[in-house]
């Protein structure tokens, strides 16, 4: 594939990468994809790609779904063994090919998909419910109200001075 420097474009489902779905909140939409096989500035082999999806996720601040765009460009250095890491051109990352030089592709695609999903997903231009400002009319006494639990010691202190 590198040295007839193959090129690979296509669609797949959301629906089929089952890790990635682990994460999402639902697997509707596709995933475009291309895939270019080529030599980097140090004449080894690398994969060049490039991804667009839109991912449903879940906003940890308002617990609604979102959609997450994802443009992905990557520069993975093909390496059969790990020791072949350190000879990779600058900016690109490892990636680990079978003994046989085969590479599956949709894992790849998948494996980048679930790299770009935040550890922690925030809508954009979401904002904090009113309960959990502490402003709305069943919050909690805000914190300068509550007593302090040290009040005592300090009393204590003086009184033996």
């Amino acid at each position: 594939m590198v040295e007839e420097r193959r090129i690979f474009e296509g669609v797949l489902p959301v629906a089929g990468f089952r890790r990635l779905r682990g994460v999402l909140a639902g697997d509707t939409g596709d995933v475009e994809y291309r895939l270019e096989f080529v030599r980097n500035d140090l004449g080894g082999a690398a994969l060049l790609l490039d991804v667009t999806a839109a991912l449903t996720l879940t906003c940890q601040r308002t617990l609604d779904p979102f959609v997450l765009p994802v443009d992905l460009h990557a520069q993975l250095g093909l390496i059969a063994h790990e020791r072949e890491e350190a000879a990779l051109a600058p900016g690109f990352e490892p990636l680990l090919v079978a003994a046989d030089g085969r590479i599956e592709p949709a894992a790849v695609i998948e494996d980048e998909l679930v790299l770009a999903v935040p550890l922690v997903p925030v809508a954009p231009n979401s904002t904090w419910p009113e309960q959990g400002r502490g402003t709305g009319p069943d919050a909690g006494p805000d914190i300068a109200e509550k007593p302090n639990p040290f009040a005592v010691l300090r009393e204590l202190k003086n009184t033996r001075d």
